[in-house]
C-alpha cells in the first residue's frame, strides 16, 4: 500500500515564510523515501484538496494529514476537520493527526533549541 503525507500549514503571502515547511518536506522525504510528501496551505495554497488529488495520481492509497500547527486553536478543531471531511476520496484512507506541536518530542526539540540559543 502507498502511503503519503500532507504537511499542513497555515499558510502567507510572503514566499519566504514557506522555507521552514518546505526544508521540513524534504528532510521527511530523505527520511522516508518509500512515502510521498506534499505540502498544502489553508491559505494561499496549494490546498489540501489539491495536495490530496497529487497524492492519489501518485497511487496513494492512505494519506496522513499532519498539520504543522503549535497548538489545537480554531483552525485545528473546526477548519481541518471540514476540510478533511471535503478531501475526503473512496479510494483513499484518509487521517487527520493531531497537530506537531502536541507532539512530546517537538515540545522538547523548541526547549532545547531556545535554552540553547542564548
Amino acid at each position: 500500500m502507498k502511503e503519503g503525507i500532507v504537511l499542513l500549514g497555515h499558510g502567507s503571502k510572503d514566499p519566504e515564510w514557506s522555507q521552514p515547511f518546505e526544508k521540513i518536506a524534504v528532510s521527511l522525504g530523505k527520511r522516508l523515501p518509500a512515502v510521498s510528501v506534499f505540502l498544502a496551505y489553508l491559505e494561499h495554497g496549494p490546498s489540501l484538496d489539491e495536495a490530496v488529488a497529487a497524492l492519489v495520481a501518485k497511487g496513494a492509497l492512505s494519506v496522513r494529514v499532519i498539520p504543522l500547527f503549535l497548538g489545537a486553536g480554531g483552525h485545528v478543531k473546526e477548519d481541518l476537520p471540514k476540510l478533511v471531511a471535503q478531501a475526503k476520496r473512496p479510494e483513499v484512507n484518509l487521517v487527520l493527526d493531531k497537530p506537531i506541536g502536541e507532539q512530546p518530542e517537538v515540545i522538547e526539540a523548541i526547549a532545547t533549541a531556545i535554552s540553547q540559543s542564548r
